[in-house]
Formats: C-alpha cells, structure tokens, sequence
C-alpha cells in the first residue's frame, strides 16, 4: 500500500489485539495527516488523569472565563510528549495553524485555541492531547499490511466521548467487529 493523497487522513486506527507495542494497545488513533513523508496522529482513548485542562491554562497563564469548557488532557502519543494539541470540530479555524482534515474535524496546535476554549468561544467538540504519534515513510502501510491495525470513518462521539474506556470496543463495532470475535492472531486467506 503506498500513501495516495493521504488517504488515511481523517480516519481512525484500530488497534489490533495482537498489538505488540504497550503504548498502543486498545488504542484509537485518529489520523491528522498521511503522506508519502509519513504519518501523524492523535491516540484519543487515553486521558492523563494527573493533568487537568484548568491547570494547564494555569501554568500557560491563561485565564479562565466563566464559560470556559471542561475538555478532557489525553495522552496523544509517544513523540514529543511535552508538545500539546486540540483536536476539534472543524467550525473553529484559526490561521495560522489549524489543519482542517476529514469530515468535519481539525486539529489545532497553538495558545489561541485553548484561549478560546478559556472563553467558551472555542469548538463545539474538543479534546486536548499532549504528544503524538507519528509513523516514517511507509511505516504505516508496513503496520497495516501486518495487520496491527483497522480503519474506520472518525465518528464524533467517538473521538470526543467521555468514556474513554469503551472508545475501542465502540470504534471496532463501528465497523461491524466483535471484539469477542477477534483473535489476536492475524493472517491472511
């Protein structure tokens, strides 16, 4: 498989029973950019309980507003943990620096988004995440010709659900799988 005009962008990751890697297991990784230079996503199942959004803004000496929406920190990935990112719903764009991808969602990595969100101004959806997960060329494709991962179409209350705990379980059923059913073996016919 060859990335074709980043055709994996926009669409969610599944990881694969089998997934070897510890920091990917059971995760759900919604893809923001997919090209022939690589790939670069944001896991969206796994919130960092110890960092809470409010404390955040505070070290960034953000203010609060009083309408300020409640969004979950996630663990986005392993590469460059101390990096942070807002992936949102798309009718929120801020130039420079929002990549607006997929059905209706974007991804913004600059302080005027969380002062938005600050204010209550921000994305109707959102979810912050610090790190990434990035893949070289090809590195993907090789992942998903082994059969460590599956794709689906993002649905938003997928992505910015609250019940991270049943993200895989609800994005697998998303595509018609069982989870039940899935052997942690893969192969092909």
């Amino acid at each position: 498989m060859t990335p074709q005009d980043g055709i994996l962008t926009g669409q969610m990751l599944i990881a694969m029973p089998a997934m070897a890697d510890p920091r990917f297991q059971r995760s759900v990784i919604c893809i923001c950019a997919h090209s022939a230079r690589g790939a670069m996503g944001l896991i969206v199942n796994r919130p960092t309980p110890e960092m809470r959004f409010g404390a955040l803004l505070d070290s960034m000496g953000i203010p609060r507003g009083d309408r300020m929406g409640d969004i979950r920190v996630h663990y986005g990935g392993p590469v460059e943990r101390q990096r942070g990112f807002v992936l949102h719903s798309d009718e929120v764009r801020l130039v420079p620096g929002t990549l607006a991808f997929g059905k209706g969602m974007a991804m913004t990595a600059t302080r005027d988004i969380l002062e938005h969100i600050s204010r209550g101004t921000g994305p109707r959806a959102a979810m912050m995440a610090l790190g990434y997960a990035g893949w070289g060329p090809g590195q993907l494709e090789a992942e998903l010709a082994r059969n460590d991962w599956l794709t689906a179409d993002p649905r938003e209350d997928i992505v910015f659900g609250r019940a991270d705990e049943f993200k895989w379980t609800a994005a697998l059923k998303s595509i018609g799988v069982d989870p039940l059913g899935l052997s942690a073996a893969g192969g092909r016919a």
